[in-house]
């Protein structure tokens, strides 16, 4: 997928500048890299924001189109506002095509929902990486790497170096000694046991309350019905006394 973005060269620098920029709809930046000087730029910032949530504005050669002047560049680093939508300031990276950079590619995780350990075993998927760090030339540079979980049970994993990397591509997180889990399939926690213990606890309880409910009621009623008793057998004796 080509992305072609647009920008202007910025005149006007520093923080006041930059904040009046963004209020005009604009977004500040900067170009740097190659032989020519770092320049500041400034781009529409709907038109930037469409592209950029495309996944391949992330992994891919840009082409950015400066003042008329098309050139190659890969992005490098921005900052987003933290409660808006939009990109506070941006930063594009020249390349020279016949030198090796290095990028951040995603990884495209396959067949995770009919892996066995999941579709057979009720398994739950993790990914413990979601990137990796490599090393290309730019006409190699992958927009993502694959990652088939088809065969993996429960208790299975994926590492760094089982993965198929495309040809011309270097992982430069990998080593001997440094080999980590990309992914791996585990078995889902049980929580129901607990539940229902719970509930048994709280039968208990309500039964408990019940009992004693019932016993209290019962001595009040036996109470209750024994004053009653020495009130009819005193009206009695007072009925049997002769009047004087």
């Amino acid at each position: 997928m080509k992305i072609e973005i647009t920008a202007i060269e910025r005149l006007l620098k520093g923080t006041g500048a930059s904040r009046r920029l963004r209020h005009s709809g604009k977004t500040p930046g900067i170009l740097y890299g190659g032989k020519d000087e770092a320049k500041s730029i400034e781009l529409d910032s709907k038109e930037l924001m469409m592209k950029f949530k495309h996944e391949a504005f992330h992994a891919s050669i840009l082409s950015l189109n400066l003042d008329g002047k098309s050139e190659k560049v890969l992005l490098r680093d921005y900052q987003l506002h933290p409660v808006k939508d939009n990109i506070l300031h941006i930063d594009f990276q020249r390349i020279d095509e016949n030198k090796k950079l290095n990028a951040k590619i995603p990884f495209h995780f396959l067949n995770q929902e009919i892996a066995p350990g999941v579709k057979l075993e009720g398994g739950i998927v993790s990914h413990i990486m979601i990137d990796v760090d490599i090393s290309c030339l730019p006409k190699d540079l992958p927009a993502y790497i694959e990652v088939d979980l088809i065969n993996l049970a429960i208790g299975d994993s994926i590492h760094l170096s089982e993965v198929k990397i495309p040809e011309g591509v270097e992982l430069t997180g990998l080593s001997e000694e440094n080999d980590p889990i990309i992914t791996s399939v585990s078995k889902p926690k049980v929580v129901v046991e607990e539940v229902i213990t719970t509930e048994e606890g709280a039968e208990g309880a309500e039964g408990a309350e019940g009992a004693e409910g019932a016993e209290g009621a019962d001595s009040v009623d036996g109470s209750e019905g024994s004053e009653s008793k020495d009130a009819e057998s005193s009206a009695e004796d007072s009925s049997d006394k002769p009047n004087k």
